[in-house]
């Protein structure tokens, strides 16, 4: 299994931050352009436990492929938690944690990961994959801050 943790600094109350991540639409504002992240799925801006969405995604040489994730686990204004269903992962379990600190928000994601093909794929993630991941992360931080500012 691999891991990514990122945490993030909001300067924004705790329901101005769960308003705008936990509605899928907004997750092709922090998706870099070159990924051709576009959501195909009709989902409701408010999230639920069950809830389905679907993707096109290029993750790799420009290939565009469906990316289906559910909603499993929703604590309104703490976390939630996306699990591909189907996708270019062998397993991605993703949890998005808020916590209202003073100034602002603290969030933090735990991407927990296995690449497919085996020891293949495996060998991939120091490689190409954690490379990939964390340019996607440092891209959603960089943009997070032009829409929200920084925080002090």
């Amino acid at each position: 299994m691999n891991t990514l943790i990122r945490t993030t600094f909001l300067p924004q109350s705790i329901e101005e931050a769960w308003d705008f991540f936990s509605n899928p639409l907004n997750l092709k504002t922090i998706t870099p352009d070159y990924m051709g992240f576009e959501v195909t799925s009709k989902p409701q801006n408010k999230m639920y436990a069950g809830m389905i969405i679907s993707y096109k995604v290029s993750p790799m040489f420009n290939i565009p492929m469906n990316w289906v994730t559910e909603i499993s686990h929703v604590e309104e204004h703490k976390f939630f938690v996306d699990e591909q269903k189907i996708g270019p992962y062998k397993l991605w379990h993703h949890q998005h944690h808020f916590e209202a600190i003073k100034g602002g928000v603290r969030m933090t994601d735990i991407v927990n990961y296995k690449p497919p093909m085996g020891f293949i794929g495996q060998a991939m993630v120091p490689i190409f994959i954690k490379s990939k991941l964390n340019d996607i992360f440092n891209y959603r931080s960089k943009k997070i801050e032009e829409l929200f500012g920084t925080f002090s």
